[in-house]
C-alpha cells in the first residue's frame, strides 16, 4: 500500500473521526473525482479510499489517507516535493477563504472561518435567486427580507449564525448539499432529524441551481481549488454536525438547541426552567 503523507492536524483530524461513513464518502468522492481519479492522487490510495467507502468500512488508516489528500492538495505542488506532505489545515482554510474572497481573519477559530466561507458562497447564489425565494430563504433564519434589503439581510443573517447553533449548522447543511450535488451529483444522507430534512427539501431547488449557475465564479480551474474548496465546505458541514450533537433536543419537536435558549427555536416551545 502507499505511504500516508499526513501532517499532524488535529484541526482536521477531530473533524474526520468524529464523523458519519455517509458524510466521509462525500468527502472521498470528491477527493477522487467520484473515481475516475486526479493526476496528483496516488493510484494505492484511491483505491483503498474507494474500497472502504463501498464497504462502509472508513478506518482511522482511511481518515490519515483523506486528511494527507486534502493537506497535499492544498499546498503548493513544488513546495510539497520538498517536504513530503502538505500544508496544515488552517493554511488551506486561509487560501480558501482568500480565494473566494470571504470576510474573515487569520486568527479566527477555524469554524468561524468556515462560516465565513460558507456565507460567501451563498452570498453569491442569492444573486441568482428570485424575490420570492430570497424572502423564503432569510424568513428559515428567522430573518425578514424586502427587496433591495440584500446587504442588510446578509448581514442580519450573519449575526444570527454568530450566535446560534443550530442555525449555524442550518446553513451548512443547505450549502453542504447543494455543492456535493454540484460536484459529485448527489446530495447529503441527512439521517433522521425531520426539522433539517424539511428545510434542505424546501431549498434543495433553488440553491442547487444557484450554487451550480454561480459555480464557476469562483475560479475553480486550478486542480487543487477543485479539491479543496468543496472539501473545506464539507468539512464545515461535518463540523457543525459534530458541534451539533452536543446541542440539548426540544422535546417539543426534537430540534437542537443552544444551551441557555429559553424558547425552541424551531416550534417556539418554552424550556422548563
Amino acid at each position: 500500500m502507499s505511504s500516508i503523507n499526513y501532517r499532524e492536524d488535529q484541526e482536521l483530524f477531530s473533524v474526520l473521526e468524529m464523523a458519519s461513513q455517509e458524510d466521509l464518502g462525500v468527502l472521498i468522492d470528491i477527493i477522487t473525482d467520484n473515481g475516475k481519479g486526479r493526476v496528483a492522487l496516488d493510484d494505492g490510495v484511491m483505491s483503498a479510499l474507494l474500497a472502504a467507502k463501498n464497504a462502509g468500512a472508513v478506518q482511522n488508516m482511511h481518515l490519515l489517507m483523506i486528511a494527507g489528500e486534502i493537506q497535499l492538495f492544498g499546498g503548493n505542488s513544488i513546495i510539497n516535493l520538498f517536504r513530503g506532505k502538505g500544508v496544515a489545515y488552517r493554511e488551506i482554510i486561509c487560501d480558501v477563504a482568500d480565494h473566494l474572497k470571504a470576510n474573515f481573519y487569520d486568527n479566527q477559530d477555524v469554524a468561524v472561518i468556515e462560516s465565513d466561507i460558507l456565507m460567501k458562497v451563498l452570498e453569491k447564489s442569492l444573486e441568482q435567486m428570485s424575490e420570492e425565494e430570497k424572502k423564503n430563504f432569510f424568513a428559515e433564519f428567522g430573518v425578514n427580507y424586502s427587496v433591495g434589503a440584500g446587504a442588510a439581510a446578509i448581514a442580519a443573517m450573519q449575526a444570527v449564525i454568530r450566535t446560534n447553533g443550530f442555525m449555524a449548522y442550518k446553513l451548512a447543511v443547505i450549502a453542504a448539499n447543494a455543492v456535493a450535488k454540484a460536484v459529485i451529483g448527489r446530495g447529503l444522507i441527512l439521517g433522521t432529524n425531520a426539522a433539517i430534512t424539511r428545510t434542505v427539501g424546501a431549498f434543495a431547488g433553488p440553491i442547487g441551481w444557484a450554487i451550480t449557475a454561480i459555480w464557476s465564479a469562483f475560479d475553480l480551474a486550478a486542480p487543487a481549488y477543485r479539491v479543496t474548496v468543496p472539501c473545506t465546505i464539507q468539512l464545515a458541514y461535518m463540523r457543525q454536525t459534530a458541534m451539533m450533537k452536543k446541542l440539548p433536543q426540544c422535546q417539543n419537536c426534537l430540534a437542537p438547541n443552544d444551551g441557555d435558549a429559553v424558547f425552541c427555536n424551531k416550534c417556539g416551545h418554552k424550556f422548563s426552567s
